[in-house]
């Protein structure tokens, strides 16, 4: 009986991983002719592209005096694109990381009136969109842990996520203090609140640091645009005072050198400006 029992089974299992010919190959043909449409991925910040293409423009102008040379500069879109996005991604880090900074102070507030977390952070979600509006990134942020909690997604999960999606370091410890303080069962109000409170004050040093450091940035940017308009003043109010430099061997090897020693100097600015704490 048991042999029996296990001869069907081989069988049967011979027969399931038989091939349908057949129906393979009708597939195959019915999927013949047929083109593949993948969906375009436009840039996320095409006004960045837009400001590149124009900054090349100016460049080819004012270094060459063509405007063929835009073409052999335009892979510098790449870099200039990946900057200004890595900008803006800083900023609304910096903005998320204040918001953030006050949203804590209304989940540690709720959590002592006696709330649970999950309420906590539900009315934490109240504050924010009465403090920064139904559109700010804290309050949609708030409002993607409360639908996650409707769908009975852990609040440690949801925390995690959030940490994951913005890479604020205050954001993410905060997400590591508090499921750690929710699996050790100890006081969540108490543990929160130091955590809180130590997070505050180094958000503090760097708001500090920002302002410190913020009219050299405002220098830096000045600088950097200076180069562009000595060239074009000059263009403009003397006559051929390039020429030599334009549409020779010569000229050209020198503008270029010129334009990378201008490239350069951007970059070493900014590493000197990009502090971290």
């Amino acid at each position: 009986m048991g042999k029996e029992i296990k001869n069907d089974m081989k069988n049967g299992m011979r027969t399931s991983q038989k091939p349908d010919v057949k129906t393979a190959d009708k597939k195959t043909r019915e999927g013949r002719g047929k083109s593949v449409r993948r969906p375009l991925h436009l840039p996320e910040n095409p006004q960045f592209l837009l400001e590149g293409a124009l900054l090349v423009g100016a460049i080819a102008y004012l270094f060459y005096d063509t405007p063929l040379a835009a073409g052999f500069l335009s892979p510098l879109l790449i870099p200039y694109y990946r900057r200004r996005s890595r900008e803006k991604r800083q900023r609304e880090q910096k903005e998320l990381a204040g918001q953030f900074r006050e949203a804590l102070t209304a989940i540690i507030t709720a959590l002592k009136a006696g709330y649970s977390a999950e309420n906590a952070f539900s009315e934490c979600r109240k504050e924010m969109a009465f403090q920064f509006g139904e559109k700010a990134m804290i309050t949609l942020e708030m409002r993607k842990i409360e639908k996650g909690l409707e769908n009975r997604i852990s609040l440690e999960k949801l925390l995690h996520e959030f940490a994951s999606r913005w890479q604020v370091e205050e954001i993410s410890e905060f997400a590591e203090v508090f499921s750690i303080a929710r699996k050790s069962g100890g006081n969540l109000p108490e543990i929160i609140g130091r955590t809180a409170t130590l997070i505050q004050e180094r958000m503090e040093i760097d708001t500090e640091i920002d302002l410190m450091l913020s009219s050299r940035k405002y220098e830096q940017k000045i600088m950097n645009a200076v180069p562009f308009f000595i060239i074009f003043y000059l263009s403009l109010t003397t006559k051929g005072f390039f020429a030599v430099l334009y549409h020779n061997p010569a000229g050209i090897l020198f503008m270029t050198v010129c334009l990378l020693a201008y490239l350069a100097a951007v970059l070493l600015s900014d590493r000197i400006m990009a502090i971290e704490l």
